[in-house]
């Protein structure tokens, strides 16, 4: 079995910047058992972004790719309702991240943090490439 590699994104032969969202947590109606119907559980997101890395930023927000903005997408998209499955919600994060033209690689997790009594949490992890 071989080892696995690290997570490396930023790479600025590519010319590869790594925008990230680390361990966001937030109350989500998620969940395909009749318990999990019309109430909210704890989970965590965390988002891994390979973007354009452009050299000369001129301190200006607009020429980055702004995690504040990330943010408040995967808040908008959690505030739509209930969710059945962790993969829809990281597959709906990962396309909301492709909306910004300069994301090029979106890596997103989403745990559900109460869902095994005896594990931390458990979810899913998906790569998306434009």
């Amino acid at each position: 079995m071989t080892k696995a590699q690290p997570l490396i994104i930023a790479d600025a032969a590519r010319g590869i910047r790594h925008v990230f969202i680390r361990n966001l947590e937030l109350p989500a109606q998620i969940g395909v058992f009749h318990h999990e119907e019309g109430k909210r559980q704890a989970i965590r997101i965390n988002v891994d972004l390979a973007v354009e890395d452009l050299i000369d930023l001129g301190d200006a927000l607009e020429k980055v790719v702004d995690y504040g903005l990330i943010e408040s997408k995967i808040r908008g998209l959690i505030d739509e309702g209930h969710v059945r499955l962790v993969e829809t919600l990281a597959e709906r994060i990962a396309q909301a991240c492709f909306e910004d033209p300069r994301v090029k690689t979106a890596r997103v997790r989403v745990e559900k943090l109460e869902a095994l009594a005896n594990a931390e949490s458990a979810g899913v992890e998906i790569e998306r490439t434009r």
